[in-house]
């Protein structure tokens, strides 16, 4: 059971980062099933409440820092709410490495598309409104991409996952 609700996670985290990729944006019910997930998964994972508890901080605490990424204009809203239900999972001290995968991930990502965009887009895919999207010439990049990829990279190292597999 515990093990179909980790799968739950990557695969909702995936979802968000296709949304992303096709859309630009990344609907609320994606973050929202995240949550919901986090605190059924968590419980029969093993954790303490006490560690919940933990992770229920971090997750506030990256949405604070999110939302004002996002005010700032550094960060789309629905990225900003998907990074923050993915902390969640990732809990203390864990969220570091996260953070830092998705930022890595993120420039990888916001690099290759500043080449790929200046070059002319091939004409089989424009008329694909979401490849379109995606390669023109200054337009956002779906950063739920970069913070899926964090977040399949460091989720195997976290104490949720790692006490989930003991449990079994």
């Amino acid at each position: 059971m515990v093990s179909l609700l980790l799968m739950g996670f990557a695969l909702l985290m995936l979802i968000g980062a296709f949304y992303d990729a096709a859309t630009m944006t990344i609907p609320n019910w994606i973050s929202a099933a995240l949550i919901v997930l986090f605190f059924i998964a968590a419980p029969l994972a093993g954790l303490s409440l006490s560690a919940i508890g933990v992770h229920g901080l971090v997750g506030l605490g990256a949405l604070a820092i999110t939302v004002t990424m996002f005010a700032l204009r550094l960060f789309g809203g629905g990225d900003a709410k998907l990074f923050a239900a993915a902390a969640l999972w990732m809990g203390w001290p864990d969220v570091l490495m996260f953070a830092a995968y998705t930022a890595l991930a993120g420039g990888f990502l916001t690099v290759f598309l500043l080449i790929v965009r200046k070059y002319p887009m091939p004409s089989h895919l424009e008329a694909w409104k979401w490849s379109a999207r995606l390669l023109k010439k200054g337009g956002d990049v779906p950063y739920g991409i970069g913070i899926f990829v964090g977040a399949l990279i460091a989720f195997p190292e976290t104490s949720l996952f790692l006490t989930a597999n003991a449990v079994g």
